[in-house]
């Protein structure tokens, strides 16, 4: 039911966004020794009245993972979907207050604080600091930072990095911490290459996982 309703949300938004969305859109296909994971993720400047980048920034994220090991009762798939909308105002120099409303398995997390950003044709990086709209919230530490220098006429070398953190104000709740690794090649509208996700869940013991594969990536 949870899944049916973030597939639900995931389509109302992109009718809803349309205009942002005709910017690229990467898909990424990631397949691991334990995991196999689908990742869309974008973001793009709201145009103004003029056609021109406006001050808001909007970002949007669908997550989903399957355990090869799934049961009916354990290793159930997972699905992310974040939304946030940002105003980048330039004498911010790159910061800007930041609104995000994350759907989850477990549930829906509205969230607010700080972004930055940093966008250019072969750089991009990406980070916020952001706190639930809760008591004892979660504080989360975001960052994704990419690299895809040209290195022929035709060909890109593709690195990306990625940490997603989620400390618990809460001393009985458990943090949560992942970070992400892709390196390989970029030819027009694909990327391919390698790649490593690792997990760390827990408190003062930490559950570890990893997942080590290959991507591929389209630009659509």
């Amino acid at each position: 039911m949870k899944s049916s309703i973030i597939v639900c949300v995931c389509v109302i938004a992109t009718f809803l966004f349309r205009n942002v969305a005709i910017a690229q859109i990467p898909v990424e296909a990631f397949l691991g020794n334990e995991k196999a994971t689908i990742d869309i993720m974008f973001f793009k400047f709201f145009k103004n009245n003029s056609g021109q980048n406006s001050e808001w920034l909007f970002f949007n994220r669908n997550r989903a993972s399957i355990d090869y090991t799934q049961t009916s009762t354990e290793r159930l798939p997972q699905f992310g979907f974040t939304e946030a909308i940002s105003y980048n105002n330039k004498n911010f120099l790159g910061f800007a207050p930041v609104a995000v409303l994350s759907v989850l398995n477990r549930g829906v997390f509205p969230k607010a604080g700080i972004q930055f950003a940093k966008i250019t044709s072969d750089i991009t990086v990406f980070a916020w600091s952001v706190v639930e709209t809760s008591n004892e919230p979660y504080i989360d530490l975001f960052l994704l930072a990419r690299y895809t220098p040209q290195l022929t006429n035709s060909l890109h070398l593709f690195t990306q990095i990625e940490s997603v953190n989620a400390f618990a104000t809460n001393k009985v709740k458990t943090n949560s911490f992942v970070q992400r690794a892709r390196v390989g090649l970029k030819i027009k509208e694909f990327q391919f290459g390698l790649g490593t996700d690792f997990s760390q869940v827990g408190r003062n013991e930490y559950f570890t996982t990893s997942n080590i594969g290959g991507f591929l990536r389209y630009e659509f």
